[in-house]
């Protein structure tokens, strides 16, 4: 595939605080991307940098092959919803979509028309207004009518209800379906957005701690219940990101795979394998990342030295 967006030793300092440090990072052509993390990981940090609005501290960012501060040729290719986008005092809906229809080459006026009518989005009415699932609606409209080479959503959804954003998705999906191009949604709500998403970047901290598609990312972990003593028996030595018992049942969460050995134990043991949802994995990814006590080390050992 061919990269859109290449990232090389990307960092990011303020006075006292390193919000990005270190970061390499390809985003290919025609592909959704979930930014995932924490609050304050620094994932609006990096799309302000990748969209020319903000400055890298040291670090090198080419989008289509350029540098893109104060390229036109990069910026008009590109649009950002930003969580809380900023108007002129008394802009409405209706100046907001008009300005952006000049602004973006590939603007679809029928599509933002549609998602007007099915959001129903006040036009007439100032946007500092306008609730705030209705100033979302604004900027979920302008992105995707854009119909942007590489289109950038920073919790677009904020104030929506579930109708709203299930309506979001369904246009994102269809019209992506119609019009490829390049998505990066930065969400919280990462059960409801995983099956829109083709990659996933995890962001802790500053770095970047996973990088994959969606679909590598899922057999990532595991979650084995039953007998505390086989539990220990099947996940010692191996990189565990969360652990909870009650009485002799023991929960554990692994990372890597599963071995047709340790599928024996674990059926001769009368151990449960349960799903870990991709929403699971990185809160547990994040939470082991930030508690020096969890315990894992290599994930290369299986069951059969533990019966040796």
């Amino acid at each position: 595939m061919t990269s859109v967006i290449e990232v090389r030793n990307l960092t990011k300092q303020y006075k006292h605080t390193t919000a990005l440090e270190d970061i390499n990072l390809s985003i290919e052509k025609d592909s959704i991307y979930g930014l995932l993390g924490r609050n304050g990981a620094g994932k609006t940090t990096l799309m302000s940098i990748l969209t020319a609005q903000g400055f890298a501290t040291s670090g090198e960012v080419e989008v289509f092959g350029e540098h893109p501060y104060e390229n036109a040729r990069v910026l008009n290719r590109m649009c950002f919803v930003r969580e809380s986008q900023k108007y002129p005092e008394d802009a409405t809906a209706k100046h907001a979509i008009a300005t952006a229809r000049l602004f973006f080459p590939r603007w679809d006026q029928s599509f933002a028309e549609e998602l007007v009518d099915d959001f129903r989005l006040p036009m007439k009415t100032a946007i500092k207004k306008l609730s705030r699932g209705q100033q979302s609606a604004v900027g979920v409209i302008i992105g995707l009518a854009s119909r942007a080479e590489i289109t950038f959503f920073d919790e677009p959804y904020l104030g929506f209800d579930a109708v709203a954003r299930q309506m979001f998705y369904d246009h994102l999906i269809a019209d992506y379906a119609q019009c490829p191009r390049t998505i990066v949604l930065s969400s919280h709500l990462i059960d409801e957005v995983a099956n829109l998403l083709e990659n996933v970047i995890v962001i802790d901290r500053g770095r970047i701690i996973m990088d994959e598609s969606t679909e590598e990312a899922r057999t990532r972990a595991v979650n084995i219940v039953g007998d505390a003593d086989s539990v220990q028996r099947l996940v010692a030595g191996r990189e565990v990101i969360h652990r909870e018992a009650l009485g002799r049942v023991s929960s554990v969460t692994i990372l890597g795979q599963l071995s047709d050995v340790d599928r024996e134990f674990i059926a001769d043991a009368n151990l449960d394998l349960t799903p870990v949802s991709l929403q699971q994995l990185i809160v547990r990814t994040t939470q082991a990342g930030a508690d020096p006590s969890q315990d894992g080390t290599s994930t290369d050992t299986d069951v059969r030295s533990l019966q040796s």
